[in-house]
């Protein structure tokens, strides 16, 4: 009976838990061990920085456009040169100039002149028509030198008058005043005519005139 009773008390008693070795990761439902934490990688934090907009250039704001049928003011400026106070003659003659037209009128007369006294100079000079005895060779020294002077002087003022320039006017005026002065100082050399020389001071007086008139007729 004492053997029975022993057995049954043995029976009744609650079985204690075997204690678990220490260092061994249990095992988990899912298959994995529970050890130690995995180590995270410390977070960086990543500055970016900020993206700047494109700059933008500003055109200039263009100038107003005329209105329809209205022309565009034009400035008119005058030059302060010596050269351009002086200066009578223009290609394009102002709105009007009737003056200043009959001055380039005049100047393209004269340089048709001038050039049919250069040619008939170089003419002489090349002895084209001219008898054996009156050949270039055979003259003095002074008719060649005026000759050679004017053959040459009277081709640049055309070609100055025809253009209208200033210096077209001034090379003209050095070649008038020159044949005036060789007629009437130095008769021996082309015989001093004086139908030569009032020749020349009229066509002087006419360009004096027509540019002092024209002169006036500008604009101040």
């Amino acid at each position: 009976m004492g053997f029975l009773n022993s057995m049954s008390d043995h029976a009744r008693r609650p079985a204690t838990p075997q204690a678990k070795p220490q260092g061994v990761p249990q095992a988990t439902p899912q298959g994995k061990s529970q050890g130690a934490a995995p180590i995270r990688a410390p977070a960086t934090t990543v500055t970016t920085a900020p993206i700047a907009a494109p700059a933008t250039t500003q055109r200039p704001a263009q100038a107003a456009a005329p209105a329809a049928g209205q022309a565009p003011a034009r400035v008119a400026i005058r030059g302060t040169r010596p050269a351009d106070l002086i200066e009578p003659v223009r290609a394009k003659a102002p709105a009007g100039g009737s003056w200043t037209e009959y001055l380039v009128l005049f100047l393209r007369v004269m340089a048709a002149v001038s050039l049919v006294k250069g040619l008939y100079h170089w003419a002489q000079i090349c002895s084209i028509g001219m008898p054996a005895n009156q050949a270039f060779e055979t003259q003095p020294m002074a008719w060649r030198s005026a000759t050679v002077f004017f053959a040459v002087i009277d081709l640049v003022a055309a070609v100055g008058l025809w253009l209208a320039a200033p210096w077209g006017a001034v090379v003209w005026l050095t070649s008038v005043v020159s044949m005036a002065m060789v007629e009437l100082f130095f008769p021996s050399v082309y015989g001093g005519s004086a139908f030569v020389v009032l020749t020349e001071i009229a066509l002087l007086g006419v360009y004096l005139w027509l540019a002092i008139v024209s002169a006036r007729e500008r604009p101040a």
